[in-house]
């Protein structure tokens, strides 16, 4: 794995890897403390994860890589400054799974037209109780649950696009989770890789399982695009 210079992305059909759950998940670097512990999440559920940082990766190469999955780590920072995650969910989500979290679900909502501003206070290691509906990724969650919020920065409800649904909310109704209507794209604004986050490997493991279905169907034409047809 790779943190700080542009790694060798070598293209791969798509169509030899969706008979496994996750074979290659790329992590975005956000320059986060916290980016590790999310691999060490993803790691019983990938055969590999290949870790980058937001500016030392081209757009054009990870398409051509074709991963499984893309995941969007945490960060400091605003999606206006997270590298090139925004131009990523743009041009890699509609072939290519992509999770984002606390940073990465922000660059989600202002990649298709939400506002980003600042939230009502700053969470920062606060434990929160996060609302759902028990799908997607919150499939086979029973009621609310406790996760663990890092941000000063969320996902203006008000200017929600309409390409996303809000899947989780605190009780006061800030988005806690976003899943695009249509295209494999979820993210979370909570920490799911934090020790005091409940269900945090249930939640990446119904992504993988949504991801793996999504290949699976889409496998001809992300095979096309890996080799440049």
């Amino acid at each position: 794995m790779s943190t700080g210079t542009t790694p060798r992305l070598t293209p791969s059909a798509a169509s030899a890897n969706v008979s496994r759950t996750m074979t290659r998940v790329l992590v975005i670097d956000n320059y986060d403390s916290f980016t590790w512990n999310l691999v060490h999440l993803l790691g019983p559920l990938a055969t590999s994860v290949e870790v980058v940082r937001n500016d030392a990766v081209t757009t054009d190469a990870i398409l051509a890589s074709s991963p499984d999955a893309v995941v969007l780590s945490p960060g400091p920072c605003t999606p206006n400054e997270a590298g090139i995650c925004l131009d990523l969910v743009k041009r890699v989500s509609p072939e290519i799974p992509t999770f984002g979290v606390c940073l990465g679900l922000q660059t989600i909502g202002q990649a298709f037209g939400g506002t980003v501003r600042r939230a009502p206070l700053p969470m920062h290691g606060k434990v929160s109780d996060v609302e759902h509906q028990g799908q997607g990724v919150f499939r086979g969650i029973n009621g609310s649950f406790k996760a663990t919020r890092y941000h000063s920065l969320i996902v203006e409800r008000e200017t929600c696009p309409d390409a996303l649904a809000i899947t989780a909310e605190t009780p006061d109704g800030l988005i806690m989770g976003l899943s695009h209507r249509t295209l494999p794209i979820h993210g979370v604004q909570f920490h799911p890789e934090s020790i005091l986050s409940e269900h945090g490997a249930t939640i990446m493991r119904n992504f993988f399982d949504l991801a793996a279905a999504w290949n699976a169907r889409h496998a001809p034409t992300r095979a096309q695009a890996a080799s440049g047809q």
